[in-house]
Protein backbone atom coordinates (compact mmCIF):
# COMPACT_ATOMS: atom_id res chain seq x y z
CA UNK A 1 0.00 0.00 0.00
CA UNK A 2 1.58 3.38 -1.14
CA UNK A 3 1.56 5.67 2.04
CA UNK A 4 -0.87 8.90 1.52
CA UNK A 5 1.15 12.33 0.06
CA UNK A 6 0.42 14.65 3.48
CA UNK A 7 0.55 18.22 2.96
CA UNK A 8 4.05 18.82 4.59
CA UNK A 9 5.57 16.79 1.49
CA UNK A 10 3.30 18.72 -1.14
CA UNK A 11 4.84 21.81 -0.05
CA UNK A 12 8.37 20.44 0.17
CA UNK A 13 7.95 19.49 -3.19
CA UNK A 14 6.87 22.83 -4.41
CA UNK A 15 10.00 24.18 -3.09
CA UNK A 16 11.29 22.07 -5.56
CA UNK A 17 12.83 19.60 -2.27
CA UNK A 18 11.94 16.70 -1.03
CA UNK A 19 13.29 14.68 1.94
CA UNK A 20 13.42 10.86 1.19
CA UNK A 21 10.07 9.88 2.91
CA UNK A 22 8.42 12.20 0.36
CA UNK A 23 10.24 11.22 -2.54
CA UNK A 24 9.73 7.33 -1.56
CA UNK A 25 5.87 7.77 -1.82
CA UNK A 26 6.49 8.80 -5.82
CA UNK A 27 9.14 6.46 -5.82
CA UNK A 28 6.40 3.18 -4.67
CA UNK A 29 3.62 4.68 -6.53
CA UNK A 30 5.68 4.37 -9.98
CA UNK A 31 6.90 1.32 -9.09
CA UNK A 32 3.95 -0.05 -8.72
CA UNK A 33 2.47 1.22 -12.36
CA UNK A 34 5.03 -0.39 -13.56
CA UNK A 35 4.59 -3.96 -12.14
CA UNK A 36 0.63 -3.51 -12.94
CA UNK A 37 2.06 -2.47 -16.78
CA UNK A 38 3.96 -5.59 -17.18
CA UNK A 39 0.75 -7.61 -15.82
CA UNK A 40 -1.62 -5.93 -18.36
CA UNK A 41 0.87 -6.89 -20.86
CA UNK A 42 0.84 -10.62 -20.04
CA UNK A 43 -2.98 -10.39 -19.78
CA UNK A 44 -3.19 -8.74 -23.39
CA UNK A 45 -0.84 -11.05 -24.70
CA UNK A 46 -3.45 -14.01 -23.41
CA UNK A 47 -6.39 -12.26 -24.94
CA UNK A 48 -4.61 -11.65 -28.06
CA UNK A 49 -6.44 -13.21 -30.67
CA UNK A 50 -3.93 -15.55 -32.53
CA UNK A 51 -3.53 -13.98 -35.47
CA UNK A 52 -1.47 -11.26 -32.97
CA UNK A 53 0.31 -12.95 -30.90
CA UNK A 54 0.65 -16.58 -31.92
CA UNK A 55 0.54 -19.88 -29.80
CA UNK A 56 4.20 -20.10 -30.04
CA UNK A 57 4.55 -16.43 -29.42
CA UNK A 58 2.70 -17.13 -26.13
CA UNK A 59 3.87 -19.91 -24.81
CA UNK A 60 6.67 -18.36 -25.28
CA UNK A 61 5.70 -15.39 -23.15
CA UNK A 62 4.55 -18.29 -20.41
CA UNK A 63 7.51 -19.78 -20.34
CA UNK A 64 9.64 -16.48 -20.14
CA UNK A 65 7.33 -15.09 -17.29
CA UNK A 66 7.67 -18.50 -15.25
CA UNK A 67 11.46 -17.64 -15.35
CA UNK A 68 10.74 -14.45 -13.70
CA UNK A 69 8.48 -16.19 -11.10
CA UNK A 70 10.89 -18.55 -10.10
CA UNK A 71 13.86 -15.99 -9.84
CA UNK A 72 11.93 -13.47 -8.00
CA UNK A 73 10.84 -15.89 -5.20
CA UNK A 74 14.59 -16.38 -4.67
CA UNK A 75 15.73 -12.53 -4.81
CA UNK A 76 12.60 -10.25 -5.24
CA UNK A 77 15.24 -7.08 -5.01
CA UNK A 78 17.60 -8.29 -7.89
CA UNK A 79 14.28 -9.29 -9.91
CA UNK A 80 13.19 -5.81 -9.45
CA UNK A 81 16.61 -4.30 -10.61
CA UNK A 82 15.94 -5.46 -13.46
CA UNK A 83 11.53 -5.23 -13.88
CA UNK A 84 11.91 -1.28 -12.67
CA UNK A 85 14.82 0.01 -14.84
CA UNK A 86 13.58 2.62 -16.58
CA UNK A 87 13.83 1.07 -20.48
CA UNK A 88 11.69 -1.50 -19.50
CA UNK A 89 9.19 1.00 -19.38
CA UNK A 90 8.71 2.02 -23.20
CA UNK A 91 9.35 -1.51 -23.60
CA UNK A 92 6.22 -2.54 -22.13
CA UNK A 93 3.91 0.27 -23.31
CA UNK A 94 5.04 -0.55 -27.25
CA UNK A 95 3.93 -3.91 -26.85
CA UNK A 96 0.84 -2.76 -24.85
CA UNK A 97 0.00 -1.03 -28.10
CA UNK A 98 0.78 -3.42 -30.20
CA UNK A 99 -1.49 -6.38 -28.46
CA UNK A 100 -4.21 -3.83 -28.36
CA UNK A 101 -4.09 -2.87 -32.26
CA UNK A 102 -3.54 0.77 -30.72
CA UNK A 103 -0.11 1.61 -31.52
CA UNK A 104 1.70 2.63 -35.14
CA UNK A 105 3.03 -0.99 -35.46
CA UNK A 106 -0.55 -1.80 -35.43
CA UNK A 107 -1.52 -4.51 -38.59
CA UNK A 108 -3.59 -7.28 -39.56
CA UNK A 109 -0.85 -9.67 -38.41
CA UNK A 110 1.99 -10.20 -35.94
CA UNK A 111 4.57 -7.99 -37.43
CA UNK A 112 8.18 -8.68 -36.69
CA UNK A 113 8.36 -5.96 -34.71
CA UNK A 114 5.97 -7.01 -32.44
CA UNK A 115 7.39 -10.33 -32.19
CA UNK A 116 10.90 -8.69 -31.18
CA UNK A 117 9.14 -6.74 -28.98
CA UNK A 118 8.16 -9.84 -27.04
CA UNK A 119 10.70 -11.89 -27.13
CA UNK A 120 12.44 -9.15 -25.25
CA UNK A 121 10.61 -10.30 -22.43
CA UNK A 122 12.92 -13.84 -22.62
CA UNK A 123 16.15 -11.04 -22.57
CA UNK A 124 14.62 -9.49 -19.47
CA UNK A 125 13.67 -13.16 -17.66
CA UNK A 126 17.01 -14.08 -18.57
CA UNK A 127 18.83 -10.75 -17.39
CA UNK A 128 16.81 -11.64 -14.26
CA UNK A 129 17.78 -15.12 -13.28
CA UNK A 130 21.68 -14.19 -13.91
CA UNK A 131 21.50 -11.44 -11.07
CA UNK A 132 19.40 -13.56 -8.69
CA UNK A 133 22.33 -16.48 -9.69
CA UNK A 134 19.56 -19.01 -10.64
CA UNK A 135 20.90 -21.60 -13.99
CA UNK A 136 19.23 -21.59 -16.74
CA UNK A 137 19.32 -22.22 -20.74
CA UNK A 138 18.07 -20.28 -23.26
CA UNK A 139 17.80 -19.12 -26.70
CA UNK A 140 17.50 -14.99 -27.39
CA UNK A 141 16.91 -12.97 -30.43
CA UNK A 142 19.34 -10.29 -31.55
CA UNK A 143 18.03 -7.22 -33.23
CA UNK A 144 20.12 -4.87 -35.08
CA UNK A 145 23.64 -6.68 -34.29
CA UNK A 146 23.31 -6.51 -30.50
CA UNK A 147 21.70 -9.05 -27.70
CA UNK A 148 20.90 -7.05 -25.15
CA UNK A 149 20.79 -7.96 -20.97
CA UNK A 150 18.82 -4.74 -19.69
CA UNK A 151 20.85 -3.82 -17.01
CA UNK A 152 23.79 -6.22 -17.69
CA UNK A 153 25.50 -5.37 -20.70
CA UNK A 154 24.94 -6.33 -25.27
CA UNK A 155 26.78 -8.82 -26.94
CA UNK A 156 27.74 -7.43 -30.35
CA UNK A 157 26.72 -10.53 -33.23
CA UNK A 158 26.06 -11.56 -36.19
CA UNK A 159 23.91 -13.88 -35.35
CA UNK A 160 19.77 -13.70 -35.48
CA UNK A 161 19.81 -16.07 -32.20
CA UNK A 162 21.72 -16.59 -29.40
CA UNK A 163 22.12 -19.40 -27.33
CA UNK A 164 23.06 -18.62 -23.63
CA UNK A 165 23.66 -20.63 -20.46
CA UNK A 166 24.21 -19.52 -17.34
CA UNK A 167 25.23 -21.38 -14.10
CA UNK A 168 27.69 -20.52 -10.91
CA UNK A 169 28.41 -17.04 -12.10
CA UNK A 170 29.79 -17.88 -15.39
CA UNK A 171 27.78 -17.03 -18.91
CA UNK A 172 28.11 -19.00 -22.13
CA UNK A 173 26.97 -17.97 -25.10
CA UNK A 174 26.91 -19.64 -28.62
CA UNK A 175 26.37 -18.36 -31.62
CA UNK A 176 24.89 -19.41 -34.76
CA UNK A 177 28.08 -16.64 -36.59
CA UNK A 178 31.22 -16.71 -35.02
CA UNK A 179 33.35 -18.32 -32.04
CA UNK A 180 31.35 -18.47 -28.58
CA UNK A 181 31.77 -15.97 -25.65
CA UNK A 182 32.04 -16.21 -21.75
CA UNK A 183 31.19 -13.62 -19.23
CA UNK A 184 31.11 -13.61 -15.49
CA UNK A 185 28.98 -11.69 -12.91
CA UNK A 186 30.77 -9.92 -10.21
CA UNK A 187 28.99 -9.44 -7.02
CA UNK A 188 28.04 -6.24 -7.42
CA UNK A 189 25.76 -7.00 -10.51
CA UNK A 190 27.93 -6.07 -13.20
CA UNK A 191 29.35 -8.55 -15.49
CA UNK A 192 32.36 -8.75 -17.67
CA UNK A 193 34.78 -10.51 -20.09
CA UNK A 194 38.06 -10.39 -22.12
CA UNK A 195 36.12 -10.93 -25.24
CA UNK A 196 35.25 -7.12 -26.80
CA UNK A 197 32.31 -8.01 -28.45
CA UNK A 198 30.58 -7.61 -25.09
CA UNK A 199 29.73 -4.72 -24.26
CA UNK A 200 28.94 -4.33 -20.38
CA UNK A 201 26.30 -1.59 -19.09
CA UNK A 202 29.23 0.98 -17.13
CA UNK A 203 28.25 1.67 -13.13
CA UNK A 204 29.08 5.11 -12.16
CA UNK A 205 29.64 5.05 -8.61
CA UNK A 206 26.60 5.92 -6.15
CA UNK A 207 26.22 9.65 -5.09
CA UNK A 208 25.56 8.31 -1.78
CA UNK A 209 26.61 5.64 0.47
CA UNK A 210 24.19 2.66 1.01
CA UNK A 211 22.78 2.56 -2.56
CA UNK A 212 23.78 0.72 -5.67
CA UNK A 213 25.76 2.55 -8.31
CA UNK A 214 24.35 4.37 -11.48
CA UNK A 215 24.34 2.42 -14.95
CA UNK A 216 24.97 4.10 -18.21
CA UNK A 217 23.00 2.70 -20.27
CA UNK A 218 24.24 2.61 -24.17
CA UNK A 219 23.25 -0.86 -25.23
CA UNK A 220 19.20 -0.96 -24.46
CA UNK A 221 17.75 -1.54 -27.40
CA UNK A 222 14.52 0.67 -25.77
CA UNK A 223 16.47 3.57 -24.14
CA UNK A 224 15.30 6.10 -26.76
CA UNK A 225 12.10 4.23 -28.69
CA UNK A 226 9.53 6.57 -29.43
CA UNK A 227 10.54 9.31 -27.07
CA UNK A 228 10.53 11.53 -30.09
CA UNK A 229 13.69 13.06 -29.89
CA UNK A 230 14.13 15.08 -32.98
CA UNK A 231 11.01 17.49 -32.64
CA UNK A 232 12.75 18.66 -29.12
CA UNK A 233 16.05 19.71 -30.34
CA UNK A 234 17.70 16.10 -28.77
CA UNK A 235 20.23 13.89 -30.85
CA UNK A 236 20.19 10.35 -30.90
CA UNK A 237 20.73 7.55 -28.61
CA UNK A 238 24.62 6.69 -29.05
CA UNK A 239 27.39 4.01 -28.19
CA UNK A 240 30.15 5.02 -26.63
CA UNK A 241 33.70 3.83 -26.93
CA UNK A 242 36.35 2.96 -23.90
CA UNK A 243 37.41 6.94 -24.21
CA UNK A 244 34.26 8.06 -23.78
CA UNK A 245 33.05 5.78 -20.84
CA UNK A 246 36.30 7.50 -18.92
CA UNK A 247 35.24 10.93 -19.85
CA UNK A 248 31.97 10.29 -18.54
CA UNK A 249 33.31 8.38 -15.32
CA UNK A 250 35.42 11.49 -14.58
CA UNK A 251 33.12 14.47 -15.18
CA UNK A 252 30.31 12.17 -13.04
CA UNK A 253 33.22 11.84 -10.26
CA UNK A 254 33.14 15.86 -10.55
CA UNK A 255 29.72 16.37 -10.29
CA UNK A 256 28.24 14.40 -7.50
CA UNK A 257 30.13 17.02 -4.78
CA UNK A 258 28.43 19.73 -6.70
CA UNK A 259 25.42 18.25 -6.46
CA UNK A 260 25.75 18.94 -2.69
CA UNK A 261 26.47 22.24 -3.27
CA UNK A 262 22.96 22.96 -4.36
CA UNK A 263 21.43 21.46 -0.80
CA UNK A 264 21.83 17.89 0.65
CA UNK A 265 17.49 17.77 -0.90
CA UNK A 266 20.04 17.36 -4.64
CA UNK A 267 21.99 14.61 -3.22
CA UNK A 268 19.03 13.13 -2.19
CA UNK A 269 16.74 12.86 -5.06
CA UNK A 270 19.39 11.83 -7.30
CA UNK A 271 20.30 9.39 -5.12
CA UNK A 272 16.26 8.56 -4.61
CA UNK A 273 15.41 9.30 -8.30
CA UNK A 274 17.95 8.31 -10.26
CA UNK A 275 17.94 4.84 -11.61
CA UNK A 276 20.18 4.79 -15.05
CA UNK A 277 21.85 7.58 -17.24
CA UNK A 278 21.40 7.26 -21.27
CA UNK A 279 23.79 8.43 -23.24
CA UNK A 280 22.94 10.63 -25.91
CA UNK A 281 25.06 12.23 -29.21
CA UNK A 282 26.06 16.19 -29.30
CA UNK A 283 23.28 17.79 -30.32
CA UNK A 284 22.06 18.54 -33.78
CA UNK A 285 23.26 21.22 -35.01
CA UNK A 286 26.43 21.74 -32.48
CA UNK A 287 29.25 21.44 -34.74
CA UNK A 288 31.34 23.91 -35.91
CA UNK A 289 28.71 25.28 -38.15
CA UNK A 290 25.98 24.38 -36.03
CA UNK A 291 24.02 26.86 -33.86
CA UNK A 292 21.93 25.16 -31.58
CA UNK A 293 22.95 24.66 -27.71
CA UNK A 294 26.09 22.33 -27.47
CA UNK A 295 24.44 19.83 -24.20
CA UNK A 296 20.96 18.30 -24.69
CA UNK A 297 18.89 16.74 -22.03
CA UNK A 298 15.66 14.75 -21.55
CA UNK A 299 13.28 12.80 -19.66
CA UNK A 300 10.55 10.19 -20.18
CA UNK A 301 7.42 9.92 -18.28
CA UNK A 302 7.61 6.13 -19.19
CA UNK A 303 10.95 5.58 -18.25
CA UNK A 304 11.00 6.70 -14.28
CA UNK A 305 14.29 7.06 -13.24
CA UNK A 306 16.01 7.79 -15.88
CA UNK A 307 18.16 11.22 -17.38
CA UNK A 308 18.84 11.44 -21.26
CA UNK A 309 21.91 13.60 -21.98
CA UNK A 310 24.79 14.21 -23.67
CA UNK A 311 27.78 14.74 -22.15
CA UNK A 312 28.20 17.52 -20.14
CA UNK A 313 31.08 19.91 -20.82
CA UNK A 314 32.08 20.41 -16.85
CA UNK A 315 30.91 18.50 -13.78
CA UNK A 316 29.37 21.53 -12.76
CA UNK A 317 26.58 21.46 -15.79
CA UNK A 318 26.51 17.80 -15.20
CA UNK A 319 25.21 18.71 -11.46
CA UNK A 320 23.05 21.08 -13.25
CA UNK A 321 21.51 19.00 -15.42
CA UNK A 322 20.64 16.08 -13.06
CA UNK A 323 19.05 19.41 -10.96
CA UNK A 324 17.32 20.03 -14.17
CA UNK A 325 16.28 16.88 -15.33
CA UNK A 326 14.92 15.20 -12.00
CA UNK A 327 12.77 18.05 -10.99
CA UNK A 328 10.78 16.56 -14.35
CA UNK A 329 10.80 13.29 -12.88
CA UNK A 330 9.76 14.43 -9.57
CA UNK A 331 6.50 16.54 -10.98
CA UNK A 332 5.60 14.27 -13.67
CA UNK A 333 5.37 11.32 -10.55
CA UNK A 334 3.49 13.60 -8.55
CA UNK A 335 0.84 14.46 -11.08
CA UNK A 336 0.66 10.71 -12.01
CA UNK A 337 -0.29 10.42 -8.45
CA UNK A 338 -2.43 13.33 -7.25
CA UNK A 339 -3.90 15.34 -10.67
CA UNK A 340 -2.46 19.47 -10.37
CA UNK A 341 -4.44 20.94 -12.97
CA UNK A 342 -7.35 21.06 -15.06
CA UNK A 343 -6.24 22.90 -17.98
CA UNK A 344 -6.64 21.98 -21.72
CA UNK A 345 -3.57 20.32 -23.42
CA UNK A 346 -4.10 23.33 -26.56
CA UNK A 347 -0.35 24.55 -26.50
CA UNK A 348 -0.70 28.48 -26.10
CA UNK A 349 1.52 29.74 -23.52
CA UNK A 350 4.70 32.08 -23.84
CA UNK A 351 7.81 30.22 -21.95
CA UNK A 352 11.27 31.69 -22.56
CA UNK A 353 13.28 28.81 -22.42
CA UNK A 354 10.99 27.59 -25.82
CA UNK A 355 10.39 28.84 -29.14
CA UNK A 356 6.91 27.04 -29.53
CA UNK A 357 3.77 27.81 -27.84
CA UNK A 358 3.66 25.83 -24.83
CA UNK A 359 0.35 23.69 -23.18
CA UNK A 360 -0.14 24.39 -19.57
CA UNK A 361 1.35 21.41 -18.48
CA UNK A 362 4.47 21.89 -19.88
CA UNK A 363 4.52 25.73 -18.84
CA UNK A 364 4.73 24.03 -15.32
CA UNK A 365 6.82 21.43 -16.00
CA UNK A 366 9.21 24.41 -17.42
CA UNK A 367 9.01 26.73 -14.69
CA UNK A 368 9.67 23.52 -12.10
CA UNK A 369 12.73 22.93 -13.42
CA UNK A 370 13.73 26.58 -14.13
CA UNK A 371 13.27 27.47 -10.14
CA UNK A 372 15.32 24.75 -9.22
CA UNK A 373 17.98 26.03 -11.50
CA UNK A 374 17.53 29.39 -10.02
CA UNK A 375 18.12 27.90 -6.77
CA UNK A 376 20.86 25.58 -7.85
CA UNK A 377 22.88 28.14 -9.75
CA UNK A 378 22.20 30.98 -7.01
CA UNK A 379 23.82 28.58 -3.94
CA UNK A 380 26.84 27.74 -6.34
CA UNK A 381 27.62 31.44 -7.01
CA UNK A 382 27.52 32.09 -3.07
CA UNK A 383 30.21 29.48 -2.40
CA UNK A 384 32.21 30.14 -5.60
CA UNK A 385 35.76 30.83 -4.84
CA UNK A 386 36.74 31.77 -8.42
CA UNK A 387 35.79 34.87 -9.84
CA UNK A 388 34.81 33.18 -13.36
CA UNK A 389 32.88 30.46 -11.81
CA UNK A 390 30.92 32.95 -9.66
CA UNK A 391 30.27 35.35 -12.66
CA UNK A 392 29.20 31.86 -14.76
CA UNK A 393 26.89 30.83 -11.53
CA UNK A 394 25.29 34.34 -11.43
CA UNK A 395 24.61 34.63 -14.96
CA UNK A 396 22.60 31.11 -15.29
CA UNK A 397 20.58 31.74 -12.15
CA UNK A 398 19.39 35.48 -13.29
CA UNK A 399 18.28 34.06 -16.72
CA UNK A 400 16.80 31.13 -15.39
CA UNK A 401 15.13 33.76 -12.25
CA UNK A 402 13.76 35.76 -14.82
CA UNK A 403 12.08 32.93 -17.04
CA UNK A 404 10.59 31.59 -14.05
CA UNK A 405 9.12 35.43 -13.25
CA UNK A 406 7.65 35.71 -16.85
CA UNK A 407 5.29 32.41 -16.26
CA UNK A 408 4.54 32.70 -12.51
CA UNK A 409 1.55 35.14 -13.18
CA UNK A 410 -0.06 32.93 -15.81
CA UNK A 411 0.03 29.82 -13.53
CA UNK A 412 -0.93 31.72 -10.38
CA UNK A 413 -3.72 33.20 -12.18
CA UNK A 414 -5.10 29.98 -13.40
CA UNK A 415 -8.51 29.04 -12.11
CA UNK A 416 -7.94 24.97 -13.26
CA UNK A 417 -5.57 24.31 -10.32
CA UNK A 418 -6.34 21.79 -7.45
CA UNK A 419 -5.74 22.43 -4.22
CA UNK A 420 -2.55 20.28 -4.55
CA UNK A 421 -1.19 22.27 -7.81
CA UNK A 422 -2.33 25.90 -5.82
CA UNK A 423 -0.41 24.74 -2.90
CA UNK A 424 2.30 23.53 -5.22
CA UNK A 425 2.24 27.05 -7.05
CA UNK A 426 2.15 29.15 -3.58
CA UNK A 427 5.33 27.28 -2.63
CA UNK A 428 7.26 27.98 -5.95
CA UNK A 429 6.42 31.55 -5.50
CA UNK A 430 7.79 31.50 -2.05
CA UNK A 431 10.89 30.26 -3.06
CA UNK A 432 11.13 32.37 -5.90
CA UNK A 433 10.73 35.31 -3.83
CA UNK A 434 13.41 33.86 -1.31
CA UNK A 435 16.25 34.30 -3.83
CA UNK A 436 15.35 37.82 -3.60
CA UNK A 437 17.64 37.59 -0.76
CA UNK A 438 20.94 37.26 -2.58
CA UNK A 439 20.22 39.27 -5.55
CA UNK A 440 22.60 38.64 -8.68
CA UNK A 441 25.31 41.83 -9.30
CA UNK A 442 23.46 44.34 -11.37
CA UNK A 443 25.14 44.00 -14.93
CA UNK A 444 23.91 39.82 -14.37
CA UNK A 445 19.87 40.68 -13.88
CA UNK A 446 19.96 43.26 -16.74
CA UNK A 447 21.19 40.81 -19.28
CA UNK A 448 18.41 38.37 -17.99
CA UNK A 449 15.70 40.85 -18.02
CA UNK A 450 17.03 42.01 -21.65
CA UNK A 451 17.09 38.07 -22.90
CA UNK A 452 13.56 37.35 -21.87
CA UNK A 453 12.19 40.65 -23.02
CA UNK A 454 13.99 39.63 -26.46
CA UNK A 455 12.62 36.04 -26.33
CA UNK A 456 8.96 37.68 -25.68
CA UNK A 457 9.28 39.86 -28.98
CA UNK A 458 10.77 37.23 -30.58
CA UNK A 459 8.50 34.19 -29.87
CA UNK A 460 5.55 36.97 -29.98
CA UNK A 461 6.61 37.18 -33.92
CA UNK A 462 6.83 33.94 -34.94
CA UNK A 463 3.95 32.71 -33.06
CA UNK A 464 1.15 36.10 -33.26
CA UNK A 465 0.49 38.38 -30.80
CA UNK A 466 -2.93 36.97 -30.33
CA UNK A 467 -1.44 34.41 -28.10
CA UNK A 468 -1.27 35.12 -24.35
Amino acid sequence: MIPPLHDHMLRQLGRTEGDSDTLQVLVRDQDTRRLLLLRALLDAAEAAPAAVCPPRSLDRLRQDWALLETAERADRTAVRTVLLHPLAGPWAQRCLRGLSGSGPLAGPGPGPELRADLDHLGALAAAAAIRVGIPFTTRLAAHDGLLSLPTLGALRTASEAVDITFSDGDLSIRQEVGEPLSAHTQPDGTTGSADPRWLPVLALPAVQSGIGPVPLDDVDPYRTDGSGLQPHGLSAATHIDDHERKAWAESWTGAAPLLRVGGEHRLTEAAVLLRCLVPLGPPPGSGPMGESAAHCSGTRREAFGAVLSSKPATPAYFASTLVHELQHTKLAALGALVPLHHEDPEPRHFAPWRSDPRPFDGLLQGAYSHIALADYWQRFALSARRVTHRDLAWAEHARCREQVGAVLPVLAGSAALTREGRVLVNEMITLYHRLDDCPPPTGHLARAEAYVATAKVIWQQRNGPHRP
